[in-house]
């Protein structure tokens, strides 16, 4: 039986169906529409394309993240929304390990980079093992050129992998000899990697809950920042009021 699975984690939207046997259908798609607009349509196109019923899904598999917070929101609510009323397992795959599956490759390692604003990326390292992929390297978010000297002191090649590798270091000189940067469609995120990885998981039988599953964000959102610094800000000039004005509990109290 098939499974779903998307990736919205970054700007590229992709939905594929898969089963054991083969990839029956993908759509991949990188634009200016957000994932709100295009999603759930792409579902209804590419369960049509694998010729494939909705009640005949065994599964749904999701990228969680790391990656942009609100594309990871809507994928995991569009999951959710489809295993619970399909009443089916719900399976999630870090980010990066989806993206390792392009390569599944033994001697190698897959470094993937992610955007995660301001000159860092989030990233993280896998290796092949002969039937699945390792996480040699846990997900953390660090500056670019600090992900790349990482890189650089391994032995062995390494194939970057993920949106900073063409958004940044396909423009930079002087990368390490051992990391790899390979085509565009080779290192950016689709959804028949996240399917491969969910149909390893429901054999093994490591399957979510749809009520606790929930994105790995890694870092605060700008807005959850913002938030803390006008939170910070009102704070202070709340206490500062306190200190000036009679009946406060500061210097210039009246008691």
């Amino acid at each position: 039986m098939p499974i779903l699975a998307m990736d919205t984690a970054t700007m590229v939207s992709s939905v594929a169906v898969a089963d054991n046997k083969k990839l029956l259908a993908e759509l991949i798609v990188e634009n200016k529409l957000t994932h709100s607009e295009t999603l759930l349509p792409h579902v209804e196109q590419v369960l049509n394309m694998a010729g494939t019923k909705k009640e005949d899904l065994e599964a749904v598999a999701v990228s969680i993240g790391p990656g942009s917070f609100t594309g990871l929101r809507i994928g995991l609510a569009a999951a959710k929304a489809i295993a619970y009323g399909l009443n089916i397992p719900i399976i999630g795959i870090p980010t990066m390990e989806g993206l390792a599956w392009h390569y599944p490759v033994p001697g190698i390692r897959v470094a993937g980079f992610i955007d995660a604003q301001k000159g860092n990326v989030y990233t993280a390292h896998y290796k092949w093992n002969g039937s699945d992929f390792d996480e040699v390297k846990s997900i953390e978010v660090v500056a670019l050129e600090d992900a790349i000297k990482i890189c650089s002191e391994l032995d062995g090649p390494v194939v970057a992998v993920g949106d900073m590798v063409s958004k940044k270091m396909t423009k930079l000189d002087n990368l390490p000899e051992n990391l790899i940067i390979p085509p565009k469609h080779t290192m950016m995120p689709r959804a028949a990697n996240i399917a491969m990885a969910g149909l390893k998981k429901l054999a093994a039988g490591q399957v979510g809950s749809v009520m606790d599953m929930e994105p790995i964000y890694i870092r605060k959102s700008e807005a959850e920042v913002l938030w803390e610094k006008r939170q910070s800000k009102l704070t202070s000039s709340v206490s500062q009021s306190a200190d000036t004005f009679p009946g406060g509990e500061g210097k210039g109290s009246i008691k």
